[in-house]
């Protein structure tokens, strides 16, 4: 019990960090392109996991000595791959999410991006022929009608800043099914490691392509990038790892879903940001979405 109580309190702590993750994601586009940052901080941590990930292999290759060389192989093959598939979905997704939070707020765009929570059920139903219950599609239709309140104005159209998060909230949920199918065949850190490590390549290049990278620009926006690359990603995907160690998978995933509310607090606190009644009304059946999703296992 003592362990469970633990392991929730980390997971809040989790939640915590990634959702004031969006106000320093909003604060760093004051003095940099939003591709550059996201290179940046991807690139920070990428070297902060993949120190973890040197660690992990070692422990995990000294324990696995006696196995056969065929399976071994084998996992370095779903290691690396997965660490590369999982990688460029997770650039794509950032970037968006990234170029979106120029248009938009904080807290929309937490709200926004939990939706991959809801997308992962119908990704899977389509691509993979997984069959989700009743409750399930309750909530996604629940969550379109908190996406309507939240992002659609009265002309029936989404802003710039909200289409790019929902681009987003779709490459997090192919992102997360890619997790799925790996992290079970290969070395879960180092998977993430490498994941940065290919999604700082690919924001890199973009950047250089798209964008005028500049060290003055990097200085100025230091706190923010150091924040979201080792505090974010880092920190927040280690803690994440620890937490679920202790506590239900559910529980888990419901915990770490109050990284929107903690999104929409601190964007309110730190940024000053309003929502109307009408965004706040969407925010909520999302919300509850959100919690029917996580918890359609249990009775």
């Amino acid at each position: 019990m003592k362990k469970q109580f633990i392991g929730n309190a980390i997971l809040i702590l989790t939640a915590l960090i990634w959702g004031t993750a969006f106000v320093f994601q909003r604060v760093g586009m004051d003095s940099i392109e939003p591709v550059s940052f996201n290179a940046a901080r991807m690139a920070l941590a990428a070297v902060f996991i993949g120190i973890l990930g040197i660690f992990s292999w070692n422990k995990e290759k000294k324990a696995s000595a006696e196995k056969m060389e065929e399976d071994q192989k084998a996992y370095k093959k779903y290691t690396l791959m997965g660490g590369i598939f999982c990688g460029v979905f997770l650039s794509l997704g950032s970037i968006m999410q990234q170029i979106g939070l120029v248009y938009t707020t904080a807290g929309k765009a937490g709200f926004i991006t939990a939706m991959y929570i809801l997308l992962v059920p119908v990704i899977g139903f389509i691509f993979l022929k997984r069959k989700n219950s009743r409750v399930v599609w309750i909530a996604v239709l629940m969550g379109v009608v908190g996406m309507y309140f939240l992002c659609i104005s009265d002309g029936f159209s989404f802003s710039t800043g909200d289409t790019f998060v929902c681009i987003c909230a779709f490459f997090f949920s192919f992102h997360i099914l890619c997790c799925d199918h790996f992290v079970s065949r290969g070395n879960a850190i180092c998977i993430s490691a490498i994941q940065f490590a290919t999604a700082t390549v690919i924001s890199a290049v973009a950047a250089l392509i798209l964008e005028e990278p500049g060290i003055d620009k990097f200085i100025s926006a230091i706190i923010p990038i150091v924040y979201c690359g080792i505090v974010s990603g880092g920190i927040g995907y280690t803690l994440q790892i620890v937490g679920q160690k202790y506590t239900d998978p559910t529980i888990a995933s419901l915990l770490m879903s109050l990284e929107s509310v903690f999104a929409v607090i601190t964007g309110a606190l730190v940024l000053h940001e309003q929502m109307s009644l009408r965004e706040i009304a969407g925010c909520i059946i999302m919300f509850a979405a959100i919690v029917l999703v996580t918890l359609r296992h249990r009775k």
